[in-house]
């Protein structure tokens, strides 16, 4: 046991520094001896006057002081009282014979800590020693605890949004950061409920359930919280309730630690919540000019860096007349300003003014990033109202794509967009019931040759019959088709038909419009594919119409699919030649069989001497690359005999035939 005991005296005083006093050399030597088996450093004095001096000078490291009483020019009570000056808290023990009792009751006063009787022994020792070791133990344990919670409580406060309420959730204490990002002071918090800074947004349920894991089952809670500033800004923070509890199990406050999670919540969302908390407000959105040719130029990384510098660089070209605190960056090269309208009382001629100012400034502005110098060019559209204003400038911005206008006032234009969808829903029901019922047909226009009149070709053309028998052209539902679901299974009724057809004419060709979009779908490009393989003995009859395009994200996919049709006997034919995008080099990679002109420099072409130059010009081309040619819009025999004089070898119009089923 007594091992043991000692084994443990050991370990609580390990580290620690020993005052020893002792005047008799013989005693002391004997006591120090056995000290130093305890303590890792023991300290010597030779009387009292020599102990005060010792601790004076050792006071910060020593831990326990073990005295003799009776000793020359100072004793040990008077020492005691020495050492007491100097740290009143000092561990001390008084070593006496059986003949000094009479300084009993004087070491009683002088507070010390234990007693150890002349001569020394271990049992002795480590009984009156071992209890003051173990007091000094645990001290330094609480205040090695109490400085980490001190440390702890620093960078916690630092760095953490505290708060602590009572149990009914009253605020009885805010940090400084607390302070800062509500917007309120302490004064304004103390006293009242959390829900001062409660966004309108955050849904009742979460706080019910925050409120059953702290105060029912009295455990910590986590989660996001939205809440709202003073000045009505929006802000997030990830948030940990602790229930704080007393001996009994009960709750005696509640402690949160929130982090302010903001600048991680995207932009679009905060957009959202800051036109939510303020229902009228001034929008402006940006949007980098032919973004998808900013895609194309340059990798993902280099586009993330130019529109980061231009987002960043954003309120420094904007003439900020109104204060304007942010930008947000949303998606694709589209960035918003927004402030409340009471902030912002111009009107929208004063408003585009500024955005002319600012569309001025973008364009002198050059990104400069690494290696990389792109000047910026942009367009806007800004609204102000209540209802769908994300929406309407939203809108904004893609009728100044479609139009080339630099800014566009969007106010109204959501409406104007609901009532097409409304349309649009519409004909998708039309179109959706047209191939449930089998009404999706295929009329077939010929193509003569100009030589000999005879028709060599037929192109497929899409018809929608109604319910009510009405027969609509691709101009009514082929776009609406394209927004949605339905447009693949047109492309495959087409296909299908088209092939059918093969077999009720005799050498004719037939010729199908294909799109971009349609190649893109390898839904579509397999289909095909197993359509060639089924009629791999017609394939030579048909003929793949490739509209010019630039809208094309991928120029080997389409190359690809070309070489795989035409290895089959397939022909290709380029629609709607010489309007629009003529990239001469690029068409020329895709090996195309036939040019048809399109119908728009045919239909005038006996009284315009302008879209004469322009076709003169397209047959050289052809002819140089060995091409056939189609004129489109043949409508008359005025305008049959010219096309045929200009070498143009097949024509297509209602001069020869219209559109009809087989």
């Amino acid at each position: 046991m007594e091992r043991t005991q000692i084994a443990s005296l050991k370990q609580m005083s390990k580290g620690m520094t020993l005052l020893y006093i002792e005047d008799d050399p013989q005693a002391r030597d004997a006591a120090n001896s056995l000290f130093s088996d305890f303590f890792d450093d023991v300290i010597v004095g030779f009387d009292g006057e020599d102990g005060a001096r010792l601790f004076a000078s050792n006071y910060h490291k020593i831990d326990l002081v073990i005295t003799d009483i009776t000793m020359p020019r100072m004793n040990g009570i008077e020492m005691i009282h020495a050492i007491r000056q100097i740290n009143p808290d000092i561990a001390i023990i008084v070593l006496s014979a059986h003949n000094e009792t009479s300084f009993l009751t004087q070491t009683i006063e002088a507070g010390v800590d234990g007693y150890l009787i002349k001569p020394l022994n271990v049992t002795q020792l480590i009984r009156s020693i071992g209890k003051v070791v173990e007091k000094l133990h645990l001290r330094y344990e609480n205040k090695k605890n109490s400085l980490l919670l001190k440390q702890y409580e620093n960078i916690t406060n630092t760095s953490s949004i505290i708060s602590k309420t009572d149990p009914k959730g009253v605020i009885t204490f805010v940090n400084e950061k607390f302070c800062q990002i509500s917007g309120f002071t302490k004064e304004e918090l103390i006293g009242k409920p959390h829900n001062v800074i409660r966004h309108p947004d955050m849904p009742k349920t979460a706080f019910r359930d925050l409120w059953r894991t702290i105060k029912d089952e009295k455990r910590t809670w986590q989660g996001i919280v939205k809440n709202r500033a003073k000045n009505g800004d929006t802000y997030y923070v990830k948030t940990t309730v602790q229930p704080i509890l007393n001996p009994e199990g009960e709750v005696q406050e509640y402690i949160s630690l929130r982090h302010d999670i903001t600048a991680i919540m995207s932009d679009k969302k905060q957009l959202f919540d800051f036109l939510e908390a303020n229902r009228l407000s001034v929008l402006i959105l940006v949007q980098i000019e032919d973004y998808n040719i900013l895609e194309k130029f340059y990798d993902k990384a280099s586009v993330e860096k130019i529109e980061d510098a231009f987002g960043k660089n954003m309120l420094y070209l904007m003439p900020n007349r109104w204060g304007f605190q942010r930008v947000y960056h949303l998606e694709n090269g589209l960035y918003a300003f927004a402030i409340d309208r009471r902030n912002c009382k111009a009107s929208k001629e004063e408003i585009h003014a500024v955005l002319e100012q600012f569309l001025m400034n973008v364009k002198e502005y050059v990104v400069k990033i690494d290696s990389i110098e792109y000047d910026i060019s942009a367009i806007c559209s800004f609204t102000y109202g209540i209802f769908k204003i994300f929406e309407d400038a939203k809108i904004g911005i893609e009728n100044a794509i479609q139009t080339k206008q630099p800014i566009v006032y969007a106010d109204g234009l959501s409406g104007i967009e609901y009532d097409n969808a409304l349309k649009n829903i519409e004909t998708i029901h039309i179109i959706k019931t047209a191939i449930d019922n089998r009404k999706i047909i295929s009329y077939f226009q010929p193509i003569v040759n100009n030589q000999t009149q005879k028709i060599e070709k037929y192109e497929s053309l899409v018809r929608l019959v109604t319910e009510d028998g009405q027969l609509l052209t691709p101009l009514y539902f082929l776009d609406t088709a394209k927004k949605g679901r339905y447009y693949s299974k047109i492309t495959k009724i087409v296909l299908e038909n088209s092939f059918a057809a093969l077999y009720k004419i005799s050498e004719a060709a037939i010729s199908i419009n294909l799109s971009v979009h349609d190649i893109e779908r390898d839904e579509i490009t397999h289909y095909i594919e197993n359509l060639l393989v089924q009629h791999e003995d017609e394939a030579h009859r048909i003929i793949f119409e490739l509209l010019e395009s630039e809208d094309i994200k991928d120029f080997a996919l389409i190359k690809q699919f070309i070489q795989k049709v035409k290895a089959k006997g397939v022909k290709i034919a380029i629609d709607d030649f010489g309007t629009g995008y003529s990239n001469f080099e690029r068409l020329l990679s895709y090996e195309p069989d036939i040019l048809k002109i399109d119908g728009s420099l045919i239909k005038n072409i006996h009284n315009n001497q302008i879209n004469q130059h322009i076709v003169e010009t397209v047959m050289l081309f052809a002819k140089k690359q060995n091409l056939s040619t189609v004129a489109e819009f043949v409508e008359n025999e005025t305008i049959y005999e010219i096309v045929r004089d200009m070498g143009i070898d097949y024509s297509q119009g209602f001069y020869f035939g219209k559109p009809e089923m087989f």
